[in-house]
Protein backbone atom coordinates (compact mmCIF):
# COMPACT_ATOMS: atom_id res chain seq x y z
CA UNK A 1 0.00 0.00 0.00
CA UNK A 2 1.32 3.64 -1.00
CA UNK A 3 2.01 6.11 1.91
CA UNK A 4 -0.41 8.82 -0.48
CA UNK A 5 -3.19 8.81 -3.06
CA UNK A 6 -4.23 11.61 -4.92
CA UNK A 7 -7.90 12.13 -5.73
CA UNK A 8 -8.80 13.35 -9.14
CA UNK A 9 -11.73 14.88 -8.02
CA UNK A 10 -10.24 16.68 -5.39
CA UNK A 11 -6.24 16.88 -6.71
CA UNK A 12 -5.79 16.40 -2.93
CA UNK A 13 -3.12 14.21 -1.84
CA UNK A 14 -3.83 11.62 1.54
CA UNK A 15 -1.53 10.45 3.73
CA UNK A 16 -3.19 6.79 3.68
CA UNK A 17 -0.63 4.69 6.14
CA UNK A 18 -1.33 7.26 9.64
CA UNK A 19 -5.29 7.75 8.39
CA UNK A 20 -5.84 4.07 8.20
CA UNK A 21 -3.74 3.16 11.00
CA UNK A 22 -5.48 5.43 12.90
CA UNK A 23 -9.36 4.20 11.86
CA UNK A 24 -8.32 0.68 12.12
CA UNK A 25 -6.89 0.88 16.02
CA UNK A 26 -10.44 2.57 16.83
CA UNK A 27 -12.20 0.41 14.77
CA UNK A 28 -10.63 -3.10 16.28
CA UNK A 29 -11.31 -2.07 20.25
CA UNK A 30 -14.86 -1.02 19.34
CA UNK A 31 -15.88 -4.47 17.59
CA UNK A 32 -13.79 -5.70 20.24
CA UNK A 33 -15.29 -4.19 23.63
CA UNK A 34 -18.61 -5.12 21.71
CA UNK A 35 -18.21 -8.95 21.36
CA UNK A 36 -15.49 -9.47 24.67
CA UNK A 37 -18.66 -8.48 26.79
CA UNK A 38 -21.25 -10.80 25.30
CA UNK A 39 -18.67 -13.53 26.80
CA UNK A 40 -19.21 -12.02 30.05
CA UNK A 41 -23.14 -11.96 30.45
CA UNK A 42 -22.50 -15.29 32.41
CA UNK A 43 -19.71 -13.77 34.71
CA UNK A 44 -22.23 -10.78 34.96
CA UNK A 45 -25.47 -12.11 35.92
CA UNK A 46 -23.98 -13.72 39.04
CA UNK A 47 -21.63 -10.45 40.00
CA UNK A 48 -23.92 -7.96 39.89
CA UNK A 49 -27.05 -10.27 40.94
CA UNK A 50 -29.49 -9.78 37.69
CA UNK A 51 -31.77 -11.86 35.55
CA UNK A 52 -30.43 -12.90 31.76
CA UNK A 53 -32.97 -10.54 30.70
CA UNK A 54 -31.74 -7.67 32.12
CA UNK A 55 -28.30 -8.71 30.98
CA UNK A 56 -29.38 -9.08 27.70
CA UNK A 57 -29.56 -5.33 27.89
CA UNK A 58 -25.98 -4.38 27.27
CA UNK A 59 -26.10 -5.92 23.98
CA UNK A 60 -29.83 -4.36 22.94
CA UNK A 61 -28.88 -1.25 24.28
CA UNK A 62 -25.99 -0.95 22.20
CA UNK A 63 -28.02 -1.69 19.45
CA UNK A 64 -30.60 0.32 19.90
CA UNK A 65 -28.08 2.99 20.51
CA UNK A 66 -26.28 1.65 17.05
CA UNK A 67 -29.19 1.61 15.66
CA UNK A 68 -30.65 5.09 16.20
CA UNK A 69 -27.21 6.79 15.32
CA UNK A 70 -25.54 5.69 12.43
CA UNK A 71 -29.03 6.55 10.22
CA UNK A 72 -28.16 10.15 10.81
CA UNK A 73 -24.71 9.89 10.44
CA UNK A 74 -24.64 10.71 6.85
CA UNK A 75 -26.00 13.97 7.80
CA UNK A 76 -22.90 14.33 10.48
CA UNK A 77 -20.35 13.81 7.73
CA UNK A 78 -22.24 16.45 5.43
CA UNK A 79 -21.91 19.13 8.45
CA UNK A 80 -18.60 18.17 10.29
CA UNK A 81 -15.56 17.84 9.02
CA UNK A 82 -13.61 14.36 9.13
CA UNK A 83 -11.06 15.58 11.96
CA UNK A 84 -13.74 16.36 14.01
CA UNK A 85 -15.96 13.66 13.68
CA UNK A 86 -13.00 11.44 14.33
CA UNK A 87 -12.20 13.28 17.53
CA UNK A 88 -15.51 13.32 19.22
CA UNK A 89 -16.25 9.41 18.36
CA UNK A 90 -12.74 8.90 20.37
CA UNK A 91 -14.22 11.00 23.14
CA UNK A 92 -17.17 9.38 23.28
CA UNK A 93 -15.56 5.42 22.82
CA UNK A 94 -12.87 6.71 25.50
CA UNK A 95 -15.47 7.91 27.90
CA UNK A 96 -17.86 4.70 27.45
CA UNK A 97 -14.59 2.89 28.06
CA UNK A 98 -13.33 4.42 31.16
CA UNK A 99 -16.94 4.44 33.29
CA UNK A 100 -17.37 0.97 32.44
CA UNK A 101 -14.35 -0.01 33.83
CA UNK A 102 -15.28 2.30 37.21
CA UNK A 103 -18.75 0.73 36.47
CA UNK A 104 -20.05 -0.58 40.47
CA UNK A 105 -23.49 -1.73 39.25
CA UNK A 106 -25.53 -2.45 36.36
CA UNK A 107 -27.16 0.96 35.83
CA UNK A 108 -23.36 2.70 35.68
CA UNK A 109 -22.45 -0.41 32.63
CA UNK A 110 -25.84 0.33 30.69
CA UNK A 111 -24.67 4.14 30.88
CA UNK A 112 -20.86 2.99 29.51
CA UNK A 113 -22.36 0.65 26.79
CA UNK A 114 -24.92 3.27 25.23
CA UNK A 115 -21.84 6.60 25.22
CA UNK A 116 -19.76 3.74 23.61
CA UNK A 117 -22.20 2.91 20.96
CA UNK A 118 -22.34 6.76 20.14
CA UNK A 119 -18.49 6.54 19.61
CA UNK A 120 -18.56 3.54 17.22
CA UNK A 121 -21.90 4.98 15.87
CA UNK A 122 -19.98 7.74 14.26
CA UNK A 123 -17.10 5.46 13.65
CA UNK A 124 -18.20 3.15 11.68
CA UNK A 125 -19.85 5.20 8.99
CA UNK A 126 -16.66 7.51 9.06
CA UNK A 127 -14.82 4.45 8.14
CA UNK A 128 -16.11 3.40 5.39
CA UNK A 129 -16.80 6.56 3.96
CA UNK A 130 -12.98 7.56 4.21
CA UNK A 131 -11.85 4.93 2.45
CA UNK A 132 -14.24 5.65 -0.53
CA UNK A 133 -12.74 8.95 -0.89
CA UNK A 134 -9.21 8.34 -0.11
CA UNK A 135 -9.11 5.07 -1.93
CA UNK A 136 -9.36 4.97 -6.02
CA UNK A 137 -12.18 2.36 -7.23
CA UNK A 138 -9.89 -0.36 -8.57
CA UNK A 139 -7.79 -0.38 -4.87
CA UNK A 140 -10.88 -0.36 -2.44
CA UNK A 141 -11.70 -3.97 -2.86
CA UNK A 142 -8.27 -4.61 -1.12
CA UNK A 143 -9.00 -1.66 1.61
CA UNK A 144 -11.62 -2.76 2.51
CA UNK A 145 -10.43 -5.79 2.84
CA UNK A 146 -7.82 -4.77 5.24
CA UNK A 147 -10.68 -3.19 7.53
CA UNK A 148 -12.47 -6.68 7.28
CA UNK A 149 -9.60 -8.47 8.46
CA UNK A 150 -9.67 -6.41 11.77
CA UNK A 151 -13.18 -5.69 12.43
CA UNK A 152 -13.50 -9.44 11.72
CA UNK A 153 -10.20 -10.38 13.70
CA UNK A 154 -11.46 -8.56 16.75
CA UNK A 155 -15.06 -10.70 17.01
CA UNK A 156 -12.52 -13.50 16.78
CA UNK A 157 -9.86 -12.88 19.26
CA UNK A 158 -12.63 -10.83 21.68
CA UNK A 159 -14.16 -13.76 23.82
CA UNK A 160 -11.09 -15.59 24.25
CA UNK A 161 -9.06 -12.62 25.54
CA UNK A 162 -12.42 -11.68 27.62
CA UNK A 163 -12.30 -15.53 28.84
CA UNK A 164 -8.92 -15.09 30.41
CA UNK A 165 -9.57 -11.84 31.56
CA UNK A 166 -12.87 -12.93 33.40
CA UNK A 167 -11.02 -16.40 34.83
CA UNK A 168 -7.72 -14.34 36.26
CA UNK A 169 -8.81 -10.95 37.09
CA UNK A 170 -12.31 -9.41 36.57
CA UNK A 171 -14.84 -8.05 33.98
CA UNK A 172 -13.46 -4.04 34.30
CA UNK A 173 -10.17 -5.67 32.77
CA UNK A 174 -12.02 -5.91 29.15
CA UNK A 175 -12.22 -2.17 29.34
CA UNK A 176 -9.16 -1.20 31.21
CA UNK A 177 -7.44 -3.43 28.22
CA UNK A 178 -9.06 -1.07 25.51
CA UNK A 179 -8.47 1.74 27.05
CA UNK A 180 -5.14 2.81 26.10
CA UNK A 181 -5.70 1.46 22.35
CA UNK A 182 -8.24 4.43 22.00
CA UNK A 183 -6.12 6.91 23.40
CA UNK A 184 -3.37 5.86 20.97
CA UNK A 185 -5.51 6.18 18.27
CA UNK A 186 -6.95 9.27 19.37
CA UNK A 187 -3.28 10.62 19.53
CA UNK A 188 -2.21 9.39 15.77
CA UNK A 189 -5.99 10.89 14.59
CA UNK A 190 -5.55 14.62 16.19
CA UNK A 191 -1.54 13.95 14.59
CA UNK A 192 -2.51 12.67 11.14
CA UNK A 193 -5.94 12.69 10.48
CA UNK A 194 -6.90 14.73 7.15
CA UNK A 195 -10.27 16.06 6.64
CA UNK A 196 -11.77 14.00 2.81
CA UNK A 197 -15.30 14.43 3.12
CA UNK A 198 -17.26 18.22 1.77
CA UNK A 199 -18.66 19.67 3.92
CA UNK A 200 -21.95 21.05 2.45
CA UNK A 201 -24.39 21.38 5.83
CA UNK A 202 -27.44 20.35 4.45
CA UNK A 203 -30.79 21.77 5.97
CA UNK A 204 -31.67 19.89 9.44
CA UNK A 205 -35.20 18.60 8.62
CA UNK A 206 -35.77 17.66 12.44
CA UNK A 207 -39.46 15.25 11.42
CA UNK A 208 -36.87 13.09 9.55
CA UNK A 209 -34.49 12.99 12.44
CA UNK A 210 -37.76 11.82 14.64
CA UNK A 211 -39.36 9.09 12.02
CA UNK A 212 -36.07 7.62 11.70
CA UNK A 213 -35.17 7.31 15.47
CA UNK A 214 -38.24 5.56 16.30
CA UNK A 215 -38.34 3.38 12.73
CA UNK A 216 -35.17 2.12 13.14
CA UNK A 217 -35.34 2.00 17.67
CA UNK A 218 -38.70 0.61 17.09
CA UNK A 219 -37.37 -2.24 14.76
CA UNK A 220 -33.97 -3.17 16.89
CA UNK A 221 -36.14 -2.78 20.17
CA UNK A 222 -39.21 -5.34 19.21
CA UNK A 223 -36.65 -7.76 17.65
CA UNK A 224 -34.13 -7.62 20.67
CA UNK A 225 -37.58 -7.72 22.95
CA UNK A 226 -38.40 -11.29 21.27
CA UNK A 227 -34.98 -12.48 21.53
CA UNK A 228 -35.01 -12.00 24.98
CA UNK A 229 -37.31 -14.23 26.01
CA UNK A 230 -40.58 -12.37 25.74
CA UNK A 231 -41.67 -14.07 22.75
CA UNK A 232 -43.43 -12.59 19.15
CA UNK A 233 -47.01 -12.74 20.52
CA UNK A 234 -45.92 -10.30 23.46
CA UNK A 235 -47.78 -6.77 23.16
CA UNK A 236 -44.36 -4.95 23.86
CA UNK A 237 -43.02 -6.76 20.90
CA UNK A 238 -45.69 -6.20 18.67
CA UNK A 239 -46.45 -2.51 19.34
CA UNK A 240 -42.54 -1.93 18.95
CA UNK A 241 -42.67 -3.52 15.67
CA UNK A 242 -45.58 -1.63 14.15
CA UNK A 243 -44.84 1.73 15.73
CA UNK A 244 -41.17 0.91 13.69
CA UNK A 245 -42.42 -0.36 10.68
CA UNK A 246 -45.08 2.92 10.43
CA UNK A 247 -42.28 5.37 11.35
CA UNK A 248 -40.29 3.62 8.51
CA UNK A 249 -43.08 4.27 6.08
CA UNK A 250 -43.40 7.36 6.62
CA UNK A 251 -39.32 8.46 6.90
CA UNK A 252 -38.80 6.85 3.55
CA UNK A 253 -41.94 8.52 2.10
CA UNK A 254 -40.85 11.89 3.29
CA UNK A 255 -36.93 11.36 2.15
CA UNK A 256 -38.73 11.04 -1.76
CA UNK A 257 -39.68 14.13 -1.30
CA UNK A 258 -37.34 16.38 0.15
CA UNK A 259 -35.25 17.91 -2.69
CA UNK A 260 -32.36 17.55 0.53
CA UNK A 261 -33.02 14.25 2.12
CA UNK A 262 -31.31 13.48 5.34
CA UNK A 263 -31.02 10.01 3.91
CA UNK A 264 -30.81 9.77 -0.08
CA UNK A 265 -32.95 6.55 -0.86
CA UNK A 266 -32.54 7.28 -4.56
CA UNK A 267 -28.89 5.25 -3.81
CA UNK A 268 -31.62 2.65 -4.18
CA UNK A 269 -31.93 2.90 -7.43
CA UNK A 270 -28.47 1.67 -8.65
CA UNK A 271 -29.16 -2.11 -8.47
CA UNK A 272 -25.86 -3.14 -7.63
CA UNK A 273 -25.73 -1.15 -4.62
CA UNK A 274 -29.33 -2.62 -3.88
CA UNK A 275 -28.02 -5.88 -3.83
CA UNK A 276 -25.31 -5.14 -2.18
CA UNK A 277 -27.23 -4.11 0.62
CA UNK A 278 -29.01 -7.41 0.48
CA UNK A 279 -26.20 -9.18 0.84
CA UNK A 280 -24.53 -7.75 3.84
CA UNK A 281 -27.63 -7.77 5.22
CA UNK A 282 -27.86 -11.77 5.22
CA UNK A 283 -24.23 -11.77 5.98
CA UNK A 284 -24.50 -9.76 8.87
CA UNK A 285 -28.25 -12.26 10.19
CA UNK A 286 -25.92 -15.39 9.65
CA UNK A 287 -22.60 -13.92 11.93
CA UNK A 288 -24.35 -12.52 14.38
CA UNK A 289 -26.76 -15.40 14.64
CA UNK A 290 -24.00 -18.10 14.83
CA UNK A 291 -21.81 -16.27 16.85
CA UNK A 292 -24.58 -16.16 19.62
CA UNK A 293 -26.01 -19.75 18.94
CA UNK A 294 -22.68 -21.18 19.30
CA UNK A 295 -21.02 -19.90 22.65
CA UNK A 296 -24.20 -21.20 24.25
CA UNK A 297 -24.26 -24.52 23.12
CA UNK A 298 -20.90 -24.99 23.78
CA UNK A 299 -21.19 -23.76 27.53
CA UNK A 300 -24.51 -25.44 27.52
CA UNK A 301 -24.18 -28.72 25.89
CA UNK A 302 -20.59 -29.36 26.06
CA UNK A 303 -20.72 -27.60 29.57
CA UNK A 304 -17.43 -25.83 28.66
CA UNK A 305 -15.99 -22.32 30.63
CA UNK A 306 -16.41 -19.05 28.42
CA UNK A 307 -12.58 -19.67 27.69
CA UNK A 308 -13.16 -22.63 26.02
CA UNK A 309 -15.86 -21.18 23.61
CA UNK A 310 -13.56 -18.87 23.22
CA UNK A 311 -10.94 -20.86 21.86
CA UNK A 312 -13.22 -23.25 19.60
CA UNK A 313 -14.50 -20.17 18.05
CA UNK A 314 -10.51 -18.33 17.73
CA UNK A 315 -9.07 -20.41 14.34
CA UNK A 316 -12.60 -19.62 12.47
CA UNK A 317 -12.58 -15.92 13.26
CA UNK A 318 -9.06 -15.89 12.52
CA UNK A 319 -9.52 -17.66 9.22
CA UNK A 320 -12.24 -15.00 8.75
CA UNK A 321 -10.19 -11.98 9.09
CA UNK A 322 -7.16 -13.36 7.15
CA UNK A 323 -9.22 -13.99 4.22
CA UNK A 324 -10.65 -10.52 4.10
CA UNK A 325 -7.92 -9.10 2.11
CA UNK A 326 -7.68 -11.72 0.28
CA UNK A 327 -11.20 -11.62 -1.11
CA UNK A 328 -10.48 -7.92 -1.37
CA UNK A 329 -7.56 -8.58 -4.07
CA UNK A 330 -9.50 -11.16 -5.86
CA UNK A 331 -12.07 -8.93 -6.03
CA UNK A 332 -10.27 -6.15 -7.15
CA UNK A 333 -9.03 -8.72 -10.05
CA UNK A 334 -11.89 -10.72 -10.90
CA UNK A 335 -14.80 -8.96 -9.60
CA UNK A 336 -17.61 -10.32 -6.63
CA UNK A 337 -19.77 -12.76 -8.81
CA UNK A 338 -16.94 -15.57 -8.56
CA UNK A 339 -16.51 -15.01 -4.82
CA UNK A 340 -20.61 -14.58 -3.74
CA UNK A 341 -21.71 -17.26 -5.39
CA UNK A 342 -19.35 -20.42 -3.82
CA UNK A 343 -19.14 -18.18 -0.82
CA UNK A 344 -22.87 -18.72 -0.02
CA UNK A 345 -22.62 -22.34 -0.76
CA UNK A 346 -20.06 -23.18 1.70
CA UNK A 347 -21.76 -21.10 4.60
CA UNK A 348 -25.02 -22.96 3.74
CA UNK A 349 -22.74 -26.05 3.50
CA UNK A 350 -21.23 -25.36 6.61
CA UNK A 351 -24.94 -24.32 8.70
CA UNK A 352 -26.33 -28.06 6.76
CA UNK A 353 -23.80 -29.95 8.85
CA UNK A 354 -23.77 -27.88 12.33
CA UNK A 355 -27.47 -28.77 12.40
CA UNK A 356 -26.08 -32.05 13.01
CA UNK A 357 -24.02 -31.76 15.64
CA UNK A 358 -24.27 -33.08 19.41
CA UNK A 359 -22.87 -33.33 22.61
CA UNK A 360 -20.60 -35.99 21.72
CA UNK A 361 -19.38 -34.23 18.60
CA UNK A 362 -15.73 -33.98 18.34
CA UNK A 363 -14.00 -29.92 19.42
CA UNK A 364 -12.06 -30.39 16.24
CA UNK A 365 -15.04 -30.79 14.06
CA UNK A 366 -16.48 -27.50 15.28
CA UNK A 367 -13.44 -25.74 14.69
CA UNK A 368 -13.49 -26.74 11.21
CA UNK A 369 -17.62 -26.44 10.51
CA UNK A 370 -16.76 -22.69 12.21
CA UNK A 371 -14.10 -21.92 9.71
CA UNK A 372 -15.59 -23.05 6.91
CA UNK A 373 -18.66 -20.82 7.67
CA UNK A 374 -16.49 -17.85 8.59
CA UNK A 375 -14.59 -18.51 5.19
CA UNK A 376 -17.60 -18.40 3.38
CA UNK A 377 -18.83 -15.01 4.89
CA UNK A 378 -15.78 -13.45 3.99
CA UNK A 379 -16.17 -14.50 0.29
CA UNK A 380 -19.40 -12.92 0.47
CA UNK A 381 -18.99 -9.82 2.94
CA UNK A 382 -16.40 -7.26 1.34
CA UNK A 383 -16.53 -8.19 -2.00
CA UNK A 384 -20.79 -7.45 -1.99
CA UNK A 385 -20.06 -4.36 -0.17
CA UNK A 386 -17.64 -3.13 -2.16
CA UNK A 387 -19.01 -3.80 -5.31
CA UNK A 388 -22.57 -1.86 -4.22
CA UNK A 389 -20.76 1.20 -3.00
CA UNK A 390 -18.53 1.21 -6.04
CA UNK A 391 -21.96 1.73 -8.72
CA UNK A 392 -23.02 5.46 -6.57
CA UNK A 393 -21.73 8.06 -7.70
CA UNK A 394 -19.32 10.66 -4.91
CA UNK A 395 -22.09 12.54 -3.63
CA UNK A 396 -24.33 9.67 -2.45
CA UNK A 397 -21.08 8.38 -0.38
CA UNK A 398 -22.63 9.40 3.07
CA UNK A 399 -25.80 8.16 1.97
CA UNK A 400 -24.70 4.70 1.10
CA UNK A 401 -22.24 4.05 4.04
CA UNK A 402 -24.98 5.41 6.08
CA UNK A 403 -28.19 2.57 4.45
CA UNK A 404 -25.06 -0.10 4.81
CA UNK A 405 -23.98 0.54 8.58
CA UNK A 406 -28.22 1.17 9.63
CA UNK A 407 -29.35 -1.74 8.13
CA UNK A 408 -25.82 -4.33 9.26
CA UNK A 409 -27.42 -3.11 13.07
CA UNK A 410 -30.95 -4.05 11.73
CA UNK A 411 -29.69 -7.20 10.60
CA UNK A 412 -28.19 -8.09 13.71
CA UNK A 413 -30.95 -7.75 16.01
CA UNK A 414 -33.38 -9.37 13.32
CA UNK A 415 -30.86 -12.42 12.96
CA UNK A 416 -30.40 -12.75 16.86
CA UNK A 417 -33.95 -12.59 17.92
CA UNK A 418 -35.28 -15.12 14.98
CA UNK A 419 -32.17 -17.21 15.76
CA UNK A 420 -33.17 -17.34 19.35
CA UNK A 421 -36.60 -17.60 19.22
CA UNK A 422 -36.34 -20.88 16.91
CA UNK A 423 -34.14 -22.26 19.12
CA UNK A 424 -35.99 -21.86 22.18
CA UNK A 425 -39.05 -23.20 19.93
CA UNK A 426 -37.22 -26.18 19.23
CA UNK A 427 -35.93 -26.92 22.89
CA UNK A 428 -39.60 -26.71 23.70
CA UNK A 429 -40.91 -29.42 21.27
CA UNK A 430 -38.18 -31.50 21.84
CA UNK A 431 -38.80 -31.66 25.77
CA UNK A 432 -43.09 -31.95 25.11
CA UNK A 433 -42.31 -34.89 22.55
CA UNK A 434 -39.53 -36.70 24.36
CA UNK A 435 -40.97 -36.28 29.15
CA UNK A 436 -37.90 -36.87 30.97
CA UNK A 437 -35.51 -36.12 28.22
CA UNK A 438 -32.44 -34.38 29.73
CA UNK A 439 -31.86 -30.59 28.94
CA UNK A 440 -28.64 -30.97 26.59
CA UNK A 441 -30.88 -33.15 24.18
CA UNK A 442 -33.32 -29.95 24.03
CA UNK A 443 -30.78 -27.80 23.95
CA UNK A 444 -29.27 -29.54 20.75
CA UNK A 445 -32.64 -30.01 19.40
CA UNK A 446 -32.64 -26.01 19.70
CA UNK A 447 -29.23 -25.57 18.07
CA UNK A 448 -29.91 -27.44 15.03
CA UNK A 449 -33.47 -25.79 14.15
CA UNK A 450 -31.53 -22.68 15.00
CA UNK A 451 -28.43 -23.22 11.91
CA UNK A 452 -31.03 -24.57 9.52
CA UNK A 453 -32.54 -21.29 9.57
CA UNK A 454 -29.18 -20.22 9.09
CA UNK A 455 -28.84 -22.55 6.18
CA UNK A 456 -32.22 -21.37 4.41
CA UNK A 457 -31.14 -17.76 5.40
CA UNK A 458 -27.78 -18.35 3.28
CA UNK A 459 -29.16 -20.06 0.27
CA UNK A 460 -31.57 -17.36 -0.42
CA UNK A 461 -28.34 -15.03 -0.70
CA UNK A 462 -26.88 -17.61 -2.74
CA UNK A 463 -29.67 -16.78 -4.97
CA UNK A 464 -30.09 -13.37 -5.06
CA UNK A 465 -26.09 -13.24 -6.25
CA UNK A 466 -27.48 -14.42 -9.26
CA UNK A 467 -28.02 -10.74 -9.84
CA UNK A 468 -24.66 -9.57 -9.15
CA UNK A 469 -22.84 -8.16 -11.77
CA UNK A 470 -18.90 -6.32 -11.94
CA UNK A 471 -19.64 -2.31 -11.57
CA UNK A 472 -17.50 -0.95 -14.58
CA UNK A 473 -15.10 0.90 -12.43
CA UNK A 474 -15.35 4.91 -12.69
CA UNK A 475 -12.33 7.75 -11.55
CA UNK A 476 -14.11 10.15 -9.04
Amino acid sequence: MQNTHTTASSNKQFKVIPIMVALLISGFIGMFSETALNVALNDLMQVLHIAPSTAQWLTTGYLLTLGILVPVSGLLLQWFSTRQLFITALIFSIAGCLIAALAPNFELLLLARVVQAVGTGIMLPLMFNTILVIFPAEKRGAAMGIIGLVIMFAPAVGPTIAGLLIENLSWHWIFWLSLPFLVLALVCGILFMQNVSTITKPKIDLLSIILSTIGFGGIVFGFSSAGEGGGWTSPKVIASLIIGAAALILFGWRQMRMKKPMINLRAFKYPMFTVGVIMVFICMMIILSSMLVLPLFLQGGFGKSAFYAGLIMLPGGIVNGLMSPVMGRLFDKYGPKWLVFPGFLVAAAALWFFSGVTAASAAFLIIVLHSCLMIGISMVMMPAQTNGLNQLPRQFYPDGTAIMNTLQQVAGAIGTAVAVSIMTAGQERYAESHPGGNMVDSLTAGVSHAFMFGMIIALLGFVIGLFMKRVPLKRD
